[in-house]
């Protein structure tokens, strides 16, 4: 049973950004490092896929919608242009990587002292593209999380690249954010789960620096004007709830 468990979500293939999270000693000492999703879409989907599989057993890896979509691009299925970077991505992996994409789990249930059972999914446990918030009401709380067991008392996600904990009818929800593509903050979002209690952490990085190690070993045509804007100059969160709540609505 682990003591400890970082979630590391939204990473999408930000190497300098996730070797800044992994650098962190609550990271560095986790007795398990939770993979949360959507890990590799992005401008360095190798050597970020790479650097988290030398992690080895201590991470524990969740399908995300970007894995689902990276997998069938792969394989040939045709894009439906919304989003440059991951056709990009896909065509970049390795056949191990791919392979290794495709068994992952929607969702884990993991043991954790203090807590119990925790359930970690990527957006919500019955779909990996589902939006909740922080405001959204108890009755679409109720809806989202009516297939999850009595027993489950903690369910982590992410999806929306912004972090909040919140209780819902006695259940603790948190979002750990986003490492690659935080929204509303400047630095790169997680979440520890540790001594019972829930931390949601950021951490600070030079921005510059990072953009400019992403440009230098990235060949996405877009690079740059992509860095700009998920980087150096993320979206707010009132910018990002907007655009999100159009899309559900």
């Amino acid at each position: 049973m682990p003591d400890t468990v970082a979630i590391l979500s939204d990473i999408h293939g930000v190497l300098p950004v996730l070797e800044a999270v992994l650098a962190e000693p609550d990271v560095r000492d986790a007795d398990v490092v939770v993979l949360n999703g959507d890990v590799a879409t992005g401008p360095q989907p190798v050597p970020t896929l790479d650097r988290l599989v030398s992690l080895g057993d201590r991470a524990r890896w969740v399908k995300g919608n970007c894995e689902r979509e990276l997998v069938a691009l792969a394989r040939g299925a045709e894009s439906d242009g919304s989003f440059p970077v991951g056709d990009w991505a896909a065509g970049q992996l390795r056949p191990d990587q791919v392979e290794l994409l495709d068994g992952l789990r929607p969702a884990i249930t993991l043991d954790v002292r203090g807590f119990g059972e925790v359930l970690c999914c990527h957006a919500t446990p019955r779909d990996d593209e589902e939006m909740v918030f922080v405001d959204s009401d108890l009755p679409r709380w109720a809806e989202v999380l009516a297939g999850v067991p009595a027993s489950v008392g903690t369910i982590v996600c992410g999806h929306t690249h912004m972090q909040f904990a919140r209780l819902v009818d006695r259940r603790m929800i948190v979002n750990a954010g986003s490492v690659g593509m935080p929204y509303g903050t400047t630095g790169a979002q997680w979440a520890l789960l540790a001594n019972g209690a829930v931390q949601l952490r950021r951490t600070e990085f030079d921005r510059e620096a990072a953009c400019a190690a992403i440009e230098a070993s990235s060949d996405y045509p877009d690079v740059a004007e992509w860095t700009d804007f998920f980087v150096r100059n993320p979206p707010s969160d009132a910018e990002a709830l907007a655009t999100f709540k159009a899309q559900a609505s």
